[in-house]
């Protein structure tokens, strides 16, 4: 016994490797690949595109060259004592310990960003909990028959016992001579079978929102309830397409079923969760009748926005403030370029820009506003800045923002991703360059004025939340003009039908968006 237990604790430790993706400088184009394992060197590549190609290429010659997953292997997750997967603990809850099990795998973590890739050697159960990961490979089972086999073996090699027993002299049949027979019990093969046992029922133990039914839960129509919901959530999280009615209805459900499993447990923790169901049910159902162009609580067509999620109507109201909070020039020309530039480089600092972007703008001299830019470290061109407004489509410039570049310790002032950014950026496009606005000339800061008031309307084109109006001082430092001038520029958006029902007091805009700019509008909600 002792040296089979030495033998089963020494387990070799799980296997772990990462591939990742980094840039090579700021306001470069060129990243770098590079592997965890000694024998791979580091390669330098022109774009984030090809580089991400080469890492998942170089990850899959690994995988197809390295050896299965070891039954034996020590889960590398453990090892590590990785607490990423394990859910926090609540204000009535005690952090629980995780707990390894299942088969060996080859498990690829990724960020969502695409910038990194590991491979871990760790357990079913730790692959399972980490959002992201994919399974190449599952260990074998071991051959747990082995040991009976042998068993067998050696009982065959034991002589059998003689079935007649001793005799003694002191007994009468001693006396005769004659031994006396011994009754023994019947060889195994000849005994009648024994009826089989019934196999054990595993009750099945339901899983929700990162939190495991307890089989113990009364009402069973609620352990049931919840159990089912959980399934029905894993279930849509494998659709190709979304279905936003389905999933605004398992939102409803969920809250329903936390709300009255927070009152048979007294858990606040059930109860909040319940509250945050009810609100991403409200929020996924008006999404849908967006999608479908339904207006919200009635039966009759809705506008059909550029922008059509709430989501997006923040994310563009953010990018907003953040020019507003940190353009580096005075003046409404140039913070209309920032606002355009900003949105060109969001998401990663850099991007491409062609001089048919600038001299689309209604800036008066926009190779200055570049070059003073440039300047003052604000923005990165390749090239000079003539180059820039010669550049055309098919060979654009390559542009950066240091300040919006991410790295290590600064993930950047954003959090949409790489699909957002261009929606948001064709959304201030199509209202910088609106028709009317465009052939009635209108200057930067009336252009500023409407993007503001764009994103400051309620859902039926109200100015304001629920139609109270917009605050005039902020309005006028939005658009880097006075407040008398202010007035100027609403009667120019009243000209060119942006505006109607417009009233201004000593503090504040009220009005509406006309109908025919509502499709450009950013409710908030």
């Amino acid at each position: 016994m002792g040296v089979e237990a030495h033998a089963t604790n020494e387990r070799a430790t799980g296997r772990t490797w990462t591939v990742r993706l980094d840039p090579v400088g700021r306001g470069r184009a060129d990243v770098r690949v590079s592997c965890s394992r000694p024998a791979c060197a580091a390669q330098v590549l022109p774009s984030a595109a090809v580089g991400r190609t080469a890492a998942v290429e170089h990850l899959k010659a690994h995988l197809r060259a390295g050896p299965a997953p070891r039954p034996s292997a020590y889960c590398a997750c453990r090892a590590e004592e990785c607490h990423t997967h394990i859910r926090p603990a609540g204000p009535r809850e005690r952090p629980a310990p995780w707990r390894c099990g299942g088969a060996v795998v080859l498990a690829v973590v990724t960020d969502r960003e695409g910038r990194w890739w590991r491979v871990m050697e760790c357990c079913s159960r730790c692959a399972a909990a980490h959002p992201t990961a994919k399974i190449a490979a599952t260990a074998t089972a071991p051959d747990r028959t082995a040991p009976a086999d042998a068993f067998r073996a050696a009982a065959a090699s034991v002589p059998m016992v003689p079935a007649v027993g001793p005799h003694f002299s002191h007994t009468a049949a001693g006396a005769s001579g004659a031994a006396a027979p011994h009754e023994v019990p019947a060889p195994r093969s000849e005994r009648p079978p024994r009826p089989p046992r019934p196999a054990r029922q595993r009750a099945r133990r339901g899983r929700i929102a990162q939190r495991f039914v307890p089989h113990e839960l009364r009402p069973v129509a609620l352990r049931d309830e919840l159990t089912e919901l959980g399934e029905l959530f894993r279930a849509y999280q494998q659709r190709a397409e979304p279905d936003l009615a389905m999933l605004a209805d398992l939102h409803a459900r969920k809250a329903k079923a936390f709300r009255a499993w927070a009152e048979v447990t007294a858990d606040t923790g059930l109860r909040l969760d319940a509250e945050r169901a009810e609100q991403a049910a409200a929020t996924a159902r008006l999404q849908h009748l967006h999608r479908s162009g339904q207006a919200p609580e009635s039966d009759g067509p809705a506008v059909t926005r550029l922008l059509t999620a709430s989501a997006q109507w923040n994310h563009a109201r953010a990018v907003l403030t953040h020019v507003a909070d940190h353009s580096p020039l005075p003046g409404p020309e140039a913070r209309l370029l920032v606002v355009m530039l900003t949105l060109r480089t969001a998401q990663s600092g850099v991007g491409n820009l062609v001089g048919q972007d600038l001299k689309g703008l209604p800036l008066p001299d926009p190779e200055h506003l570049v070059g003073q830019l440039v300047e003052c470290g604000w923005l990165d061109i390749a090239g000079t800045v003539d180059e820039l407004i010669a550049s055309r489509p098919e060979n654009p410039t390559r542009i950066g923002v240091p300040s919006l570049t991410p790295d290590e310790s600064d993930p950047g002032p954003f959090t949409f991703g790489r699909k957002m950014r261009p929606k948001l950026s064709g959304w201030a496009q199509r209202v910088v360059g609106e028709k009317k606005l465009r052939k009635a000339k209108t200057s930067a800061d009336a252009r500023l004025l409407a993007l503001a008031l764009a994103t400051g309307v309620s859902l039926d084109g109200q100015l304001g939340p629920e139609g109270e109006g917009l605050p005039l001082e902020a309005l006028a430092s939005w658009c880097a003009v006075t407040p008398a001038e202010l007035l100027e520029l609403v009667d120019r958006l009243t000209a060119t039908d942006w505006l109607t029902e417009v009233a201004v007091t000593d503090t504040v805009l009220t009005g509406r968006l006309t109908e025919r700019v509502l499709p450009l509008s950013c409710p908030l909600t």
